[in-house]
């Protein structure tokens, strides 16, 4: 994060507009569209993917539409800052991919009850409603959470995250789950497009191209799907006109396994949108030390909180800050958060539209695979970085191979966890929840100074090994 941070802090050299500049009209819209398209694709990724793993499929152009309504509404509260809750910055809320794995399966604990697809979906809301009070409990107190929550821990968790995200990837290359032409070249050929065309749009100079390389890729998969015979429209004249925003449309249900995983992730979520503050605040050119600079903390992460709540009550996924965002304040030197109600207005009036929603469910397996392979791979190697910062010594690298080893291993060996009751079986075969208690278990217990010992040891065995070598090449000479 520190390193990020200083890379997008030498881009910015100067802003054309700071945080509390009003931008005019055609200013604020253009920058409001950049802010839209690079974030767009993970606003409504997460639900495809639900929606297709669980079989969702009637329910997923509402799903698409309230996660963009709701995506507006939270961009809204943070950059306006409405009493306590909000940044107060350019900070657009989206739906989280750190959520996905927990979500997926919270799903598949009901399905595997014979639970309709709207008992999964009250059942993720419900639990993700009663989940969301971890993070707002948490924002009056997240100057001591890093003492539990460390890079250790959070590293880990992501890594965790990111893996069996992959395999979901993968599935949706070869053309989804129960699909009867799993693995047939054309599926290939049109992940291995829009895999090839982000890749080369990534490398390419030119800073905006790179902040829309998944749109475009997975726009140019859906151009060659559709000359392939990949898409059918004809059920978007059945789609209602505008998508009207219902409370709890699926119910209200609760479950404690799938609970416990989710409140994990909202402790994390809240240390991850730490850090996307932070950088959002030193981009602004904002304190990022003192009071203003917690106050925008504790309301960031408040707002987080709240958000997810009216996500899940509105019928979408928890959601958080995005961190792509800040390259774009970055890039175009608007840190102006009154374009976040420009962003929040189009993101609204794209959800209001169900036809939209409906649009993007015909999004073939493959072409969605061929995106969210690098997007998952890229969750993994974040968790990655995240170790690097922490000192990895003996004590560290047995926490990480330990919680690693469990969460991994339990989803790979289920059966494993048979004969444990089943509340119990289902919280930890969730490679999240397990690595994640694992993690945090082990880091309370394993006594801090053991590597300072450690070193002690092996500053002696080295003197001694040095003191041997010297008088050996002595004897030689």
């Amino acid at each position: 994060m520190t390193q990020d941070v200083k890379t997008e802090q030498s881009i910015n050299h100067d802003l054309l507009y700071s945080l509390h500049d009003k931008p005019g009209f055609w200013p604020s819209s253009f920058a409001a569209l950049q802010h839209v398209l690079a974030s767009l694709v993970g606003v409504i990724t997460p639900t495809l993917i639900v929606g297709g793993v669980l079989g969702l499929g009637e329910h997923i152009p509402y799903m698409i539409s309230m996660a963009l309504i709701v995506s507006g509404v939270g961009t809204f509260i943070q950059c306006r800052r409405i009493g306590p809750i909000g940044a107060g910055m350019l900070c657009l809320q989206g739906t989280s991919f750190a959520f996905l794995t927990a979500i997926l399966s919270a799903g598949m604990i009901v399905k595997s009850r014979g639970g309709t697809p709207e008992d999964i979906l009250a059942t993720i809301f419900g639990v993700s409603f009663c989940a969301a009070i971890i993070e707002i409990f948490l924002s009056r107190v997240i100057h001591k959470l890093q003492k539990v929550i460390t890079p250790v821990v959070t590293g880990t968790i992501i890594i965790l995250i990111g893996i069996p995200l992959i395999k979901v990837a993968m599935t949706d290359i070869g053309g989804g789950f129960g699909a009867d032409n799993f693995g047939a070249l054309d599926n290939l050929l049109l992940a291995g497009i829009v895999l090839v065309s982000v890749i080369l749009l990534n490398r390419s100079r030119n800073p905006m191209i790179r902040l829309a390389a998944v749109v475009i890729g997975l726009t140019l998969g859906m151009v060659v799907a559709f000359f392939m015979g990949r898409l059918d429209f004809s059920n978007l004249g059945s789609l209602p006109l505008v998508s009207v925003p219902v409370p709890f449309k699926f119910g209200f249900q609760f479950d404690l396994a799938a609970f416990i995983p989710l409140a994990i992730l909202f402790c994390v979520s809240a240390m991850e949108t730490t850090g996307d503050l932070t950088a959002n605040s030193t981009i602004s050119r904002e304190p990022v030390t003192g009071p203003v600079y917690m106050n925008r903390i504790r309301g960031g992460v408040l707002a987080d909180g709240v958000n997810s709540m009216i996500a899940a009550t509105f019928n979408s996924m928890p959601s958080t800050t995005f961190s792509q965002n800040n390259g774009v304040i970055a890039l175009t030197g608007v840190a102006s958060r009154f374009v976040g109600i420009y962003i929040a207005a189009i993101l609204v009036i794209m959800g209001l539209f169900p036809v939209i929603g409906g649009v993007l469910q015909q999004m073939p397996k493959p072409v969605l695979g061929g995106a969210t392979l690098i997007m998952f791979g890229t969750v993994a190697v974040a968790g990655i970085r995240v170790l690097s910062q922490a000192n990895l010594d003996r004590r560290n690298m047995m926490i990480v191979a330990i919680s690693v080893g469990m969460g991994i291993g339990v989803s790979t060996v289920p059966n494993v966890l048979q004969e444990l009751p089943k509340t119990l079986a289902n919280i930890l075969s969730s490679p999240v929840a397990m690595g994640a208690i694992t993690a945090i278990l082990l880091s309370l217990i394993l006594p801090e100074q053991a590597h300072a010992e450690e070193s002690d040891v092996d500053t002696r065995v080295t003197d001694g090994e040095d003191d041997a070598a010297k008088k050996k090449l002595g004897e030689v000479g």
